[in-house]
């Protein structure tokens, strides 16, 4: 293999790796986005607001783009395991 195609596929490597710590990075911050806004204005607020479902949708976008990056056997996995967390997340 060239120098050149294994730079490359470090570097396919890395921005995948970086999709995938943004991806939960994100996810996170929405949920403590959630329990921040439980927190200061109750539970009450939180299921009369429109939030849960529009984090909904944020983490479904999140899921749609590790859908579309990570697609080999490693990263099919790690995406799995960040999809059910994710799911899990509902309310």
């Amino acid at each position: 293999m060239s120098d050149q195609l294994k730079l490359l596929m470090y570097l396919k490597n890395m921005i995948s790796d970086l999709i995938f710590l943004n991806g939960i990075i994100a996810s996170e911050l929405i949920k403590i986005t959630e329990n921040t806004a439980a927190l200061r204005k109750g539970e009450t607020f939180l299921e009369k607001s429109t939030c849960i479902s529009e984090h909904q949708l944020l983490n479904e976008e999140i899921i749609k783009i590790m859908r579309k990056y990570n697609k080999n056997p490693d990263e099919l996995k790690r995406k799995e395991i960040l999809e059910d967390h994710l799911l899990k997340h509902k309310v």
